[in-house]
């Protein structure tokens, strides 16, 4: 079972740009689905992009669509999340999880394993 480590989440502006990573440990990362979600104060988590084991298959919600780009880079064990053309409602914790089994789809179950979280914040 992988573990898995987030980072550059922070403070930008509206229309900004960040990007981030998650690191998993293990080798067998490149066997997983991995999915990154988010959850905003006061709502549920929701799952925003997710990717197959090659990388060459992607899903992402209607809310991110055209702005953001997860890719994956198995052989640095690494999952990223391009956020571009950030808005103060896309303020909230960002989590990576993988998946053992299944397609990189639009269902959020079947994620195992979840990072800690990174927080991003968007000021108008």
């Amino acid at each position: 079972q992988v573990q898995l480590v987030e980072s550059g989440g922070g403070l930008v502006q509206a229309g900004d740009s960040l990007r981030l990573s998650c690191v998993a440990s293990g080798r067998t990362f490149s066997s997983y689905v991995m999915g990154w979600f988010r959850q905003a104060p006061g709502k549920e988590r929701e799952l925003i992009a997710a990717i197959n084991r090659s990388g060459g298959s992607t899903y992402y919600a209607d809310s991110v669509k055209g702005r953001f780009t997860i890719s994956r880079d198995n052989a640095k064990n690494t999952v990223y999340l391009q956020l571009s053309s950030l808005k103060p409602e896309d303020t909230a914790a960002y989590y990576c999880a993988a998946k053992p089994t299944g397609v990189a789809g639009r269902s959020p179950t079947g994620y195992t394993t979840w990072g800690q979280g990174t927080q991003v914040t968007v000021a108008s």
